[in-house]
């Protein structure tokens, strides 16, 4: 059976994108389609190199073009991170999007869990920036094994560190190892706005991560009132105490118009020798708390000894090559995380139907 392009089109437009709910036609993502009579080659360009359901989407086009008559199907799938669509913003208009992380209080992990959205994104096959924004305790530098380096600058501006293959810039290698930043309120937020737009001078990126101080103060309000956020991570680890400052941080960013992209439960529990499990502090408490606040949860990290030592050693790739259950629950969230921006760019602004 020879096919035409409609027919093709038309088998296509079956394909539902799981995580965004749309075809891929009426999506764009159908680059590129060569018909040889019943042998269809097609390219499918994935709103993210993150994607968590690629394997879904493959199997999905190549069996509506084999039902619709195809007798070989050769499947090319590509990614282009698509920021919100409209006009372009004035604050970091090379920036597709900008991810604040925060917490409701601090030693939850949210620096280490911040590095490590940051590096798995870059792994996906995406340009990532980091910005250490926990102006009074950059823990950065450390993580990524910058302690004692020296920022370039050209131009009078400052050029991110390339480091794990993300570039990075952390306050904490500016004012040195071990000097206390005794700021107020005021002269934090212009450190944070130098750091983030006037002093750097970022590359193009498809995901910016910001990893800010814990709380609810000046900081997290100065970056919602400075650049237009795609939306935040909030880190927390289960047990209530803790959960009580993470809602309120999830409340923080609701109240200034920030859209709340998930939840992260950090040191969910400890994993035994045996394959058993340790609960600690009430497994599962983030997951409820982000159903009762109807926000996404985007997943759980275990409490490994390897994510303190590699985060000690500033290697921040062992997390995902040396310990498989670790680098796949962080992949998990990665990829989570990914998905829901791009349901936010979708929800914000639908792109227009634009097939090639």
């Amino acid at each position: 059976m020879a096919l035409d392009r409609e027919l093709v089109m038309a088998a296509l437009r079956r394909v539902i994108d799981p995580e965004l709910g749309k075809d891929i036609v009426t999506l764009n993502m159908v680059k590129n389609v060569a018909i040889d009579g019943s042998a269809v080659q097609v390219t499918v360009e994935l709103t993210t190199p993150a994607c968590p359901l690629k394997e879904v989407i493959e199997r999905d086009v190549k069996a509506a073009l084999l039902a619709a008559g195809a007798s070989d199907v050769k499947l090319e799938l590509t990614a282009n991170t698509r920021g919100a669509a409209g006009p372009k913003k004035d604050i970091l208009p090379q920036v597709k999007n900008i991810v604040a992380v925060g917490a409701g209080k601090g030693g939850v992990g949210k620096s280490t869990l911040a590095l490590n959205l940051a590096v798995g994104l870059s792994r996906a096959g995406a340009s990532v920036g980091l910005m250490d924004g926990d102006i009074y305790g950059p823990s950065m530098p450390t993580m990524m094994g910058l302690k004692g380096a020296t920022i370039a600058a050209r131009g009078g501006k400052m050029v991110p560190f390339f480091v794990h293959g993300i570039h990075a810039v952390s306050i904490g290698t500016i004012a040195g190892d071990e000097q206390p930043l005794i700021w107020r309120g005021p002269m934090a937020t212009g450190a944070f706005r130098n750091l983030l737009i006037d002093k750097t001078e970022w590359p193009e990126l498809d995901y910016m991560i910001i990893d800010l101080p814990p709380g609810t103060g000046d900081v997290p309000l100065t970056l919602c009132q400075l650049v237009p956020l795609t939306g935040a991570v909030i880190v927390a680890t289960p047990q209530q105490v803790a959960l009580d400052d993470a809602v309120r941080a999830v409340r923080m960013f609701q109240q200034l118009d920030v859209t709340i992209l998930g939840l992260i439960e950090n040191m969910s529990y400890i994993p035994l020798p045996d394959g058993g499990e340790l609960d600690m502090f009430g497994k599962g408490g983030t997951e409820k708390a982000a159903g009762r606040l109807g926000v996404p949860f985007l997943g759980a990290i275990p409490m490994f000894a390897d994510l303190r030592a590699n985060s000690d050693a500033g290697k921040p790739h062992d997390n995902f090559d040396k310990n498989p259950r670790l680098g796949a629950a962080l992949m998990q969230v990665v990829e989570s995380l990914a998905g829901q921006v791009s349901i936010k760019n979708l929800e914000a602004a639908p792109p227009e139907l634009n097939i090639s």
